[in-house]
């Protein structure tokens, strides 16, 4: 991601020479990244050539220009400020030129020298994942470092030797902190394959695929390829790079504001607990979050465990009569959640994702449900999209692991947003249990 802040550093230099035109060279500087960033030139490559990306780069500035031209124009009619104003344009245009081959050439030395290179597992192990091996351990300007392979044992062996069969990709990624992974014609059926990445550790890698059809083009972009092997970067299967930024950056907002403006509905929700209950207005709970990782989940006490073996094992206090009318309407009414605002802000949760539950039903889970373990890809969350498609309390599992991972796979801001809309209509609604 060097050649981001040099692009901007780049396109807001004219600023440095004159400040009369600052408003055109913030607009100019904003959509040309905008376009760029749309056109693919910040997506990782794995071949890095300047010259490749000459042309696309050329012809994005040029239309950023000729935009920021016009609206110059219409606001300004005089022919001295367009004048000056696209000199610092052309300025800008020429040190992004310049500021690319600089990167360009800084990325290929570090990789060369190693400095900088990534882990790399391919799945797959015949001709072509062979080729692929070779050239990673021969060539490592292409930034990745071949740790071996991954498929189904062939009972006439394979081309290459096996670090494990599909099934131990996940284990094999997090001992070796893999952080890449190549699908190179595994010999196995897709269902099987995507079951394997979207597993959380297998989630969590960069993933690349050698086409079928070599005549194939990525999408977005000029072609990429290692050697003479096409290679084209799978798009997200999980919440990484600027989605997930974008995601942290509205939970974070989302819980600020919420807290101010909740504040004194935390006050009563405290006071009435402690009317109800007596003192420890909080309960403590372990829950598993994202990648697996345990955390403390944070909520108003709706009535007091016999220990602590109860509060993880029992799956459901719905109907307990140790509930008070206070905690049962807090329950009811998901009151009782809104200390997990802190949780949100310490970054253990997101707004919406996928609900958190306790060790001992996770590992239950996971070994009846395939499906169920891949939902930790991503942070769970305060409200989800099961939970407001009416899958709360005692419903089906399966359904609920099938609603979390459309989620994550189809995620949007707007999906967040509708989400957050509904559970606020099912709290009026007293909905929860």
């Amino acid at each position: 991601m060097i050649t981001f802040p040099i692009d901007a550093a780049a396109l807001l230099f004219p600023l440095l020479l004159s400040q009369a035109y600052w408003r055109g060279t913030l607009v100019n500087a904003g959509l040309a990244m905008a376009i760029f960033a749309t056109g693919g030139l910040y997506h990782a490559r794995r071949h890095v050539s300047f010259l490749d990306e000459v042309p696309s780069i050329a012809g994005r500035l040029l239309a950023s220009a000729a935009v920021v031209a016009i609206i110059a124009a219409e606001r300004h009619s005089s022919v001295e400020y367009v004048g000056g104003f696209m000199r610092g344009v052309a300025i800008s245009a020429s040190l992004v030129i310049v500021g690319r081959a600089f990167s360009r050439a800084l990325t290929i030395v570090v990789r060369k020298r190693r400095w900088v290179e990534h882990n790399a597992i391919i799945i797959g192990s015949g001709p072509v994942a062979l080729e692929l091996a070779r050239l990673l351990r021969r060539y490592p300007r292409y930034g990745l470092r071949f740790v071996g392979c991954v498929d189904v044992p062939q009972p006439d062996g394979n081309a290459l030797p096996l670090l494990g069969g599909l099934s131990d990709l996940e284990k094999l990624v997090r001992v070796l902190q893999c952080e890449v992974l190549v699908i190179a014609d595994p010999d196995c059926s897709e269902s099987v394959l995507m079951e394997t990445l979207l597993l959380p550790h297998s989630s969590r890698c960069d993933l690349w695929e050698v086409p079928r059809l070599w005549g194939s083009r990525s999408q977005g972009g000029y072609p990429d390829h290692i050697g003479a092997i096409p290679i084209v970067r799978v798009g997200d299967i999980s919440l990484t790079g600027p989605r997930w930024a974008v995601k942290r950056a509205s939970d974070i907002l989302f819980a600020c504001v919420a807290l101010i403006v909740l504040s004194p509905l935390l006050l009563l929700c405290a006071l009435a607990t402690l009317l109800d209950g007596g003192p420890g207005i909080f309960f403590h709970q372990e829950r598993i979050g994202r990648y697996g990782k345990p955390f403390k989940v944070v909520k108003f006490r709706s009535m007091r465990p016999v220990d602590e073996t109860e509060s993880q094992t029992n799956w459901s206090i719905a109907y307990d009569q140790r509930v008070g009318p206070i905690g049962r309407f807090m329950r009811r009414t998901s009151l009782d959640e809104l200390p997990q605002l802190w949780n949100i802000l310490r970054g253990d949760m997101s707004v919406v994702g996928p609900r958190p539950e306790r060790p001992h039903f996770v590992e239950k889970f996971s070994a009846e449900y395939p499906r169920y373990a891949m939902r930790h890809r991503v942070p769970v969350g305060l409200t989800g999209l099961a939970q407001v498609s009416g899958l709360r309390g005692d419903t089906p599992i399966s359904d609920r692991a099938r609603f979390d991972n459309y989620y994550i796979e189809n995620w949007s801001l707007w999906l967040d947003c509708k989400v957050v809309l509904r559970t606020i209509a099912e709290v009026f609604r007293a909905g929860g249990r």
